[in-house]
């Protein structure tokens, strides 16, 4: 095969990025120059990973004599919903062409999340400078980057395929390749084989547009047909070129597959070694999760503390409850690790907090739905701060007890999900716990529900116990079932908290917290777009930006 790529492997998957575009205006900046106006600059760092240590990754171009800039220069970079991405953007009045930052003069600086410009689309902060007020950077607008957003999905049949078993007839495949800038095909896509026919119709095919062709309709496209052998070997059927703009005009026209040694050795006798006949071929556009986030799509996260009495008494420095004032346990942990990259994307930070699991006062009725700030109204918290604050009255006020059931939290939130699933909101809960369900059948029923709903389910085992239950829950392999029905998507990521925060060399809190956020929070994106897509529900437009970017002036209500 010309032009194959080593690196491709049907059936596996590969971490997704979204590259998005920021544009930096900046009002009001500190007058630094004696004889004229400032010359900005802005410089764009990025925190590393898991790390306290900051790297530049850009600079705008110099606007001369403007205390208002604009910078025409764009911040392109990569968006991953797992990570809190922290970025710092400071502003220089350039004084030389020293590339040397300390020769210039310092104006200002502004932290924040690439978290927060996504969701927010504008974020106007003050700049921190020399001066109480040194301006600020009004607008930090995000776009998604990408040269085409579509989806092909086509159905393709062969008939009258050269036979190429010995005892049977062939086990045929396709293969699509692209060709690239240097002339050369690299694979992008393979087809499942179907056994000892010389007609096969294959399953339909999903396939960006972007991946297939890079968004070009004309550009070549290299499809092969083989015969499947287990050993690897597999043989060429033969092949035809085609492209988009030819495929969308050829229902019921055959390709012809050419065998290239076959044709040398017949001469004009030959006319192919079977065709392909196009069945169906369709173009629908493809959205992300940026798209929905810009929108105005909002994320609500509830947060669910396990209080049985497995945990341990919270006096005894053994317990997982433990409070020392020290070093968090591991239910902070994990509250204050996916919480702050969570709340970027929730407008009024407000977060329900329930535990389950315990005896309360005043009478000491066992609870499996209880609010942990006290109040028997409202389970809403300010922010994570506020979650943690009502997490440690818990802690003061309640008997840890048991048995550790999760159906009623799970259906606790599905209940606000099933009241907005028009995909203007998406619900996210996070189970922190350290035992093993004991009412894993209603456990089942409750997620095969939960998952027609715009829900996602997230549990952080805590301790040493033995998990392998929750094994069950998490549908990487095989999605939960429970009376003979099937979830209808994944929805539920486990992740056991040691071993994903196990000391590595040179380890710090803040990269145990990382790592952990990137791991719990992996697979939200595409289990959001799955519902999405499911529901055929489409993101908002983005609000148009470009004129507030110039003038300063906010947004307009939704």
């Amino acid at each position: 095969m010309q032009g194959g790529d080593s690196t491709f492997n049907p059936g596996a998957s590969v971490v997704p990025s979204t590259k998005v575009e920021l544009t930096i205006s900046c009002r009001n900046l500190i007058d630094a120059d004696l004889f004229s106006k400032s010359d900005p600059m802005c410089v764009m760092s990025v925190k590393q990973f898991a790390t306290e240590n900051w790297r530049e990754f850009g600079r705008t171009e110099m606007m001369a004599d403007n205390l208002n800039p604009d910078f025409v220069k764009k911040m392109e970079i990569d968006y991953y919903f797992e990570e809190r991405q922290l970025l710092r953007f400071s502003v220089y009045d350039v004084d030389s062409n020293s590339p040397d930052l300390s020769k210039h003069d310092f104006l200002g600086t502004m932290e924040c999340s690439l978290g927060e410009i996504v969701s927010a689309g504008r974020l106007k902060r003050a700049l921190k400078g020399p001066k109480a007020n040194s301006g600020s950077i009004v607008a930090v607008s995000s776009e998604e980057l990408s040269s085409c957003k579509e989806e092909l999905s086509l159905v393709l049949r062969g008939e009258g395929l050269d036979k190429k078993d010995f005892f049977g007839k062939s086990d045929p495949f396709l293969v699509f390749h692209k060709v690239n800038e240097d002339g050369l095909y690299t694979i992008t896509h393979k087809t499942e084989y179907i056994k000892n026919t010389l007609k096969p119709k294959w399953k339909r095919m999903r396939i960006p547009v972007r991946v297939l062709c890079n968004g070009d309709y004309d550009r070549s496209i290299k499809v092969e047909c083989f015969d499947w052998n287990s050993n690897g070997s597999h043989e060429i059927i033969g092949y035809f070129l085609t492209n988009l703009r030819e495929l969308s005009a050829a229902k019921g026209k055959p390709f012809h597959l050419i065998n290239d040694q076959k044709k040398l050795k017949k001469g004009s006798k030959y006319k192919n070694s079977g065709i392909v006949l196009l069945d169906d071929y369709q173009v629908h556009p493809v959205y992300s999760f940026v798209d929905y986030i810009t929108g105005g799509c909002q994320l609500h996260a509830t947060i669910a503390v396990d209080f049985t009495a497995s945990n341990g008494d919270p006096r005894d420095p053994k317990s997982l409850h433990y409070n020392n004032q020290f070093q968090p346990n591991q239910y902070e942990m994990a509250i204050r690790s996916v919480g702050e990259i969570i709340q970027d994307y929730d407008s009024d930070k407000l977060f329900p907090a329930l535990g389950f699991g315990a005896r309360l006062p005043p009478d000491g009725r066992v609870s499996h739905e209880f609010f942990l700030n006290g109040d028997s109204h409202s389970p809403y918290c300010q922010g994570i701060d506020g979650v943690l604050q009502a997490y440690k009255h818990s802690l003061n006020t309640v008997q840890l007890y048991g048995p550790t059931n999760f159906a009623p939290i799970i259906n606790h939130v599905a209940r606000f999900a099933a009241e907005r699933r028009e995909g203007t909101d998406y619900f996210i809960l996070l189970i922190i716990t350290d035992g093993i369900i004991t009412d894993m059948p209603q456990t089942k029923s409750a997620i095969v529900n939960a998952a027609r709903l715009p829900m996602s389910i997230i549990i952080i085992g805590v301790g040493s116990a033995d998990f392998k239950d929750m094994d069950i829950l998490d549908g990487d392999d095989v999605r939960v079932s429970y009376n003979g029905i099937t979830a209808e998507r994944d929805i539920v990521q486990f992740v056991p908290f040691l071993e994903f925060t196990a000391k590595r060399p040179g380890d710090t809190l803040i990269s145990t917290k990382a790592r952990l956020a990137k791991e719990v929070l992996a697979e939200i994106p595409e289990q959001f777009t799955l519902y999405m897509k499911a529901r055929g529900i489409k993101p908002r437009p983005p609000l148009d930006r470009t004129s507030s970017l110039a003038s300063g002036i906010g947004q307009p209500a939704r």
